[in-house]
């Protein structure tokens, strides 16, 4: 069969490459076509449009840029056209792909979304646009199916991409990851600012204030695959503050401590076992727009998941320098971390068992 997947960032370039492989285990004249990253690149098939060309974070940013998202929806409801995909799989990405899926119901073709939008955090009349246009939803957070339930709407939930790719890797052998990216010896902070420019700019700017206040620690960022190193200069330039560029599962897996700007990698550092602070800070606009549309008590997946504080999390005007380094001498409290690590056992419990790729793949070819 025919696949056409639309994702629209590096995590979502990530599961939908996941779920490509499992989809070609049980369809192995499975063709895909495809608006995502290198990781889907590699899996084979054919590149529409790169997710760095339309990377727009915020609603400022995205009213701004209005014009060029307009022809990109253009663009990709005209290419599914002429493909003619037996399926197409929408990853993520709510804003773009809900425009795309109700148009191509409308056109008969069938649409299968695989990591739901985060209706459960805002605006969750959508889930009524969802029930109409989208045949198949395969969530991957527990709680997201009660939620559906509650709306009269059947999904499935296949378990968290993530359990599968953090338990494929291979460990990583911490001397000589020290010694290839030339860390000195003493513990890691790792620094995970985001993978947007807007959002590096400021979240970084604040991290690196800690350097100078926890000067027995290395601290290392975690660079984005969607930036280039030249980016990282300005900020880093004579400091000792290392620079790993897209490896940041092995640099988490030798990591004491983090500093995480919020999105799926507070997931990702919750599950390698690393004590971490959540951040976050947008424009005064994007923040005053979030605040009165988003309902949700946290930010991080980690607590939502839980459903209590497990991490703690510095919002807008508390992501300052005070603040961040209290939170981070926390973390560095043996009693403290012996607390998380106990809360991070019971959230990887309630993920479930590995195996989502497949799991979706099996229900959306059927």
């Amino acid at each position: 069969m025919k696949y056409y997947l639309i994702a629209g960032e590096a995590s979502g370039d990530l599961h939908a490459s996941n779920l490509m492989k499992a989809i070609k285990k049980e369809d192995p004249k499975a063709e895909f076509r495809f608006w995502g990253g290198d990781l889907m690149q590699a899996v084979g098939g054919t590149l529409v449009l790169h997710y760095k060309k339309r990377a727009f974070m915020g609603f400022a940013e995205i009213i701004m840029n209005l014009k060029t998202i307009l022809g990109f929806i253009s663009f990709c409801k005209k290419d599914i056209s002429e493909y003619e995909p037996d399926k197409i799989i929408f990853i993520d990405n709510s804003g773009f792909n809900l425009r795309i899926a109700k148009w191509a119901k409308q056109q008969g073709f069938s649409t299968n979304y695989y990591i739901s939008p985060q209706v459960w955090a805002s605006r969750a009349g959508r889930v009524e646009d969802i029930k109409r246009d989208i045949d198949a939803m395969y969530v991957i957070l527990p709680f997201e199916k009660a939620f559906y339930k509650k709306y009269n709407y059947n999904v499935n939930f296949v378990g968290h991409p993530l359990l599968d790719a953090i338990s494929d890797r291979t460990q990583v052998d911490e001397v000589a990851f020290r010694r290839e990216h030339n860390l000195s010896e003493k513990p890691v902070i790792a620094l995970l600012p985001g993978s947007r420019k807007q959002e590096i700019t400021k979240m970084l700017s604040v991290m690196l204030r800690m350097v100078a206040k926890f000067k027995e620690y290395q601290f290392v960022i975690a660079g984005a695959p969607s930036q280039d190193f030249e980016f990282y200069q300005g900020f880093i330039k004579d400091t000792d503050v290392k620079f790993i560029d897209n490896k940041t599962y092995d640099l988490l897996s030798v990591s004491y401590a983090a500093l995480v700007t919020s999105g799926t990698a507070t997931l990702e550092t919750a599950l390698f076992k690393v004590p971490e602070v959540v951040c976050y800070k947008g424009s005064w606009l994007s923040y005053q727009i979030a605040k009165r549309i988003i309902t949700l008590k946290f930010i991080s997946l980690v607590n939502l998941i839980m459903d209590r504080e497990v991490v703690t999390e510095l919002i807008q005007n508390d992501f300052n320098e005070k603040r961040l380094e209290g939170e981070l001498q926390k973390l560095l409290d043996e009693k403290q971390r012996e607390k998380l690590f106990e809360d991070y056992f019971d959230l990887e419990q309630r993920l479930g068992g590995k195996g989502a790729s497949e799991n979706a793949a099996k229900l959306i070819v059927g």
